[in-house]
């Protein structure tokens, strides 16, 4: 720190010191950066020397030169974290100072940075004009600016850069956190709300950050590991946090006290939803946490547990939602002794074939992810209307007449009849909506020769296209009333052989894949 009782005088012999090289530190370990803005080699040589020990709440200056306006202006938009600039009026223009400082604002948009005028020549920018006109911070003559007085003025400037940095990154801080919780609202994976809360929480931080998220599951011996980033991947290959690891102790401490852990290396974010779960997140940031970045997490970790609640109680709604849409489709069946596993078949290889296609990067503007969402779901339901179909035609062994086989035929436009009007009750497009277009849907052939409708092409629906291919390559390769179980190979040609007339030729290309990469798909049941 400055002496007191130093010289005075502003004309002493240039400081030979460069300042201390920094390397990868805290914002609140770094250097206070300083730009000293003069045509004068003389003045930055005085200023050097003056501020050569000066520190400010242990940190202390990086002075940096630049000689003339334009220089000073290409430095500021290139260097980060500027706080303060000692900028003389006069360079290679009578108003060159005066000039970057409004560029400073207007063009860099800094409103941080510190602008302290300092002039040799008072009366060529009044400083009443100048300090009205101008976005500065401070305007000195040279001649009253003693060492002391320079002390002053820095520090003073420093601090105010300080205040109006850690306002600034409070605000971009929150604004990461609104948004991130608004994505997060919008996951309903587990793994995928756990991974978008760890991504999160590093863009808070303002670095990469290594990070686990666990979920705690009865005592601290179940303790889940949900996502892990970083150097920490590999723990998500455990389905429990492995108690050898360096971060149990801390995880578990977090578990156990109820709170976060702020213990550098290991930081621990304690989280108890209102649903009683808790879970602990914990990430290993370059350097300590400072309190803001503290004050910011524990903000998110409010949101993050709301979020937590909201995709807990998706899950259940989902789950009962599918409850209900199962009962309804073993309401349909339950006739049929032959068809068990049916409906969870059709089910799971639907929304396989849909994900196949999506990848393969056919129908891109039908496959949407709402649909992709839903149609494993809504497929279960394909078969709803055979409710109104007699027995002794649904139970038929043989072959049925043909008044038998258009009576049959009716349960697709029954089943779409009766999933329309309880879509109807819902606000937009769920999975009754997908269900109606399949139960009505999945009998169409793609050359139009199907039912009810006749048809054609993309006029049938693709969730309805899938479900065809989906239903009948199921239902010859499993036991029904009227047939024996195809051998797969069998089952296949069938399903080839009508690629283009009965099926959808992409649909079948993307089963062939599946096919590929699982043979033994569906061959046995769930």
């Amino acid at each position: 720190m400055t002496d007191s009782n130093a010289d005075d005088n502003w004309l002493i012999q240039e400081d030979e010191d460069d300042a201390p090289a920094t390397g990868q530190e805290s914002p609140e370990q770094r250097l206070w950066r300083v730009l000293i803005v003069d045509d004068d080699v003389d003045v930055h040589a005085v200023t050097r020397l003056a501020l050569r020990n000066v520190s400010f709440k242990g940190r202390e200056l990086e002075l940096y030169s630049a000689y003339s306006g334009k220089e000073a202006y290409e430095f500021l938009r290139t260097t980060p974290d500027i706080a303060l600039v000692l900028l003389d009026v006069v360079m290679e223009t009578d108003d060159a100072g005066l000039l970057l400082a409004r560029r400073i604002r207007e063009e860099l948009h800094n409103g941080i940075v510190r602008v302290v005028l300092r002039t040799g020549q008072p009366g060529q920018a009044p400083e009443q004009r100048v300090i009205i006109e101008y976005d500065i911070n401070d305007y000195k003559a040279k001649t009253e600016l003693t060492t002391q007085k320079l002390f002053t003025t820095v520090i003073s400037a420093l601090r105010a850069y300080e205040s109006l940095n850690m306002l600034e990154r409070s605000r971009i801080g929150l604004g990461k956190i609104l948004a991130g919780a608004t994505n997060l609202y919008q996951i309903h994976s587990l793994r995928e709300f756990a991974s978008g809360v760890l991504n999160q929480v590093s863009a808070i931080l303002d670095v990469g950050a290594d990070g686990v998220l666990c979920l705690m599951q009865g005592d601290l011996g179940r303790t889940t590991v949900v996502a892990a980033t970083g150097n920490y991947t590999t723990l998500s290959e455990h389905e429990l946090m492995p108690h050898e690891h360096p971060l149990w102790p801390t995880i578990a401490k977090a578990f156990a006290e109820k709170k976060s852990q702020f213990d550098h290396p290991a930081n621990v974010l304690f989280i108890h939803t209102q649903e009683n779960r808790e879970v602990a997140i914990s990430v290993t940031p370059p350097w300590p946490l400072a309190q803001i970045q503290r004050d910011l997490l524990e903000v998110f970790c409010q949101r993050i547990a709301a979020a937590f609640d909201n995709l807990y109680m998706f899950g259940q709604l989902r789950k009962a939602q599918e409850a209900t849409v199962v009962a309804l489709a073993d309401l349909a069946e339950f006739r049929d002794s032959g068809t068990g596993g049916h409906v969870r078949r059709v089910q799971n290889l639907s929304s396989a074939l849909a994900q196949r296609m999506h990848e393969r990067g056919v129908y891109a503007d039908q496959l949407t992810p709402q649909l992709l969402d839903m149609i494993g779901l809504a497929s279960i339901l394909h078969d709803v209307g055979k409710v109104a179909t007699p027995d002794h035609i649904l139970l038929k062994p043989g072959l049925h007449t043909p008044d038998e086989r258009s009576q049959m035929q009716t349960h697709a436009a029954v089943g779409k009849s009766i999933l329309e009007r309880a879509a109807g009750m819902v606000d937009g497009v769920s999975y009754l909506t997908y269900g109606a277009e399949i139960a009505g849907g999945h009998h169409e052939h793609f050359d139009g020769n199907g039912y009810p409708n006749q048809l054609k092409g993309q006029e049938i629906p693709i969730s309805a296209r899938i479900v065809a291919v989906v239903d009948v390559f199921d239902s010859l390769l499993h036991e029904r009333p009227y047939k024996e179980p195809w051998p797969h190979t069998q089952v296949m040609s069938y399903i080839t052989e009508r690629a283009g007339k009965q099926f959808d030729p992409e649909v079948v290309a993307a089963l062939l894949d599946l096919i590929e990469r699982n043979p033994d798909i569906g061959r046995t049941p769930d």
